[in-house]
């Protein structure tokens, strides 16, 4: 390539506490409420009005620094940072300049494929605190705006990177991947939809092979991490053939728009705010190394989980993936896992605990997958207990219920959260693995398909499935196949 893409981030992260960043209105930005419920004299900027620290969001952000390994300093404060804006009813924000909570630490991530390395570390700047604002709504067709205040003050975490990216897909899976630690951290939910997490892009392109940075671009409105990735894409494509016109890359801010998917000016680097800092006077100093030694210890992070999953289970790399990036499924995984340890100790006859850690991820992450999608249910409101999941695990491996049979249980385990052992007796389920009743429904094939009979007589192999699928409507799907089988060449020798 001519020229290298030069990509930075600035990540704002709504953080997960019962109450707001200075008052103690409930955090309910994202709930389905009405507008303006959650609000006081204090988030609302009413004169006289006092902020007090949340200490809970002070906690959370140090944990989140710790985990990205950043450098915790022993004194923080918090500034104005003044501006108007009509949601922003106080005419300034309070957030953090040149004393954050943390600074200089990293983020591992697997690197693009095109890059020749294994992995990529991505410098963090700083992380820091401060209040969100409130929501302005636009009526469709309405000469006016509204503002929706439930937002404002909102504990807002904003994480900066150094200009380590070089790739959309490389920003794509640092994004992806900071969003897993903050939900193994509980933090936040980071619901990009939501807007609990919003991502801005600085890019730039230089000369492959120069140290220089071009004409910096910044780049808003990045919902999801497809339009994070599809606006790389397009602001790369943008700059190149500009510069390869002899045009000269203007700085500016560019949004976003999904519609048309392209960026859009929005405002030039002569318009951009000059916010005038200066120490918050009603708030006192942080001391943050202080705070940090009452915080315990880290719970198990994305990475250190693949690490043991992979030691632990030898999961396939995909498989093991799936089960990383959904935390609750991890966690259900492991303890209807830790059931299946115990059982296979006693169970009689022998059976690899190998081959029902495999099961139980296969059927976790197919068709529980599937159930989950189809009916639009979240995991955490799924109403199979992990020990019922391991019972289920042990029929299927045991053979009690054949893989057609197991998937009708699991489906209604799925819908009533019954035990699997009653489902299967009480509609019928179990497989049929009795030689004699097989060689009844055996015969009965035989004799009403003797054209794929001879096929197979023949040496057509694939004549042999179908028999056995005959055998199995026969036996509405109960029947053991490899029994089938074995019947069946027995009998057609």
């Amino acid at each position: 390539m001519k020229y290298e893409p030069v990509i930075g981030m600035e990540i704002h992260i709504e953080l997960k506490t019962k109450t707001k960043m200075f008052c103690g209105c409930e955090n309910g930005f994202g709930l389905e409420s009405e507008p303006n419920i959650h609000i006081c004299p204090v988030c609302t900027g009413q004169p006289g009005s006092l902020p007090v620290i949340n200490q809970e969001a002070v906690k959370m952000v140090l944990e989140t620094a710790r985990a990205l390994a950043c450098q915790i300093p022993e004194f923080s404060k918090f500034d104005r940072k003044n501006y108007f804006y009509p949601d922003l009813p106080k005419g300034y924000q309070i957030s953090q300049y040149d004393k954050p909570l943390s600074e200089k630490g990293f983020l591992k991530i697997e690197a693009d494929k095109t890059c020749g390395e294994r992995s990529r570390t991505i410098r963090i700047t700083r992380i820091h605190l401060e209040e969100d604002t409130g929501r302005l709504v636009h009526p469709a067709g309405a000469g006016y705006s509204l503002v929706d205040f439930n937002r404002a003050g909102v504990p807002l975490m904003e994480l900066v990177t150094e200009a380590d990216l070089r790739s959309a897909v490389e920003t794509k899976k640092f994004c992806q991947e900071l969003q897993l630690i903050l939900r193994y951290l509980g933090v936040s939910d980071a619901d990009m939809e939501k807007g609990q997490m919003r991502c801005e892009v600085n890019i730039s392109l230089r000369e492959a092979g120069k140290e220089k940075f071009g004409t910096k671009i910044e780049i808003k409105n990045l919902n999801s991490f497809k339009a994070v990735e599809r606006g790389i894409e397009y602001e790369i494509q943008r700059q190149t053939e500009a510069l390869e016109s002899g045009e000269k890359i203007a700085q500016e801010t560019r949004g976003w728009s999904d519609a048309k998917q392209m960026t859009i000016s929005q405002r030039s680097k002569e318009e951009a705010h000059d916010y005038r800092y200066f120490p918050e006077p009603d708030l006192p100093p942080l001391e943050p190394q202080k705070i940090l030694a009452g915080i315990g210890s880290l719970p198990e992070l994305p990475q250190g989980r693949r690490e043991r999953f992979k030691k632990e289970y030898m999961l396939a790399k995909d498989d093991m993936e799936v089960l990383v990036v959904k935390k609750e499924m991890a966690d259900f995984f492991e303890c209807a896992v830790s059931e299946l340890h115990a059982w296979a100790k006693v169970a009689e006859p022998k059976i690899e605990e190998s081959k029902l850690v495999k099961l139980a991820a296969n059927y976790l992450i197919t068709e529980l997958q599937k159930l989950l999608t189809q009916s639009g249910v979240e995991f955490k409101n799924l109403k199979i207990t992990p020990e019922n999941y391991a019972e289920f695990v042990k029929l299927t491996a045991q053979g009690i219920v054949s893989s057609s049979g197991a998937q009708s249980v699991l489906a209604e385990m799925f819908k009533t959260g019954a035990d699997p052992s009653h489902i299967i007796e009480d509609k019928g389920l179990a497989q049929l693995s009795d030689e004699a009743e097989l060689e009844t429904a055996v015969a009965e094939v035989i004799s009403q398909n003797q054209g794929p009979v001879q096929d197979l007589k023949n040496g057509k192999e694939k004549a042999l499935m179908f028999l056995i699928g005959k055998v199995m409507a026969q036996t509405r799907g109960r029947a053991n196949p490899q029994i089938a089988e074995e019947i069946l060449k027995k009998r057609l020798k």
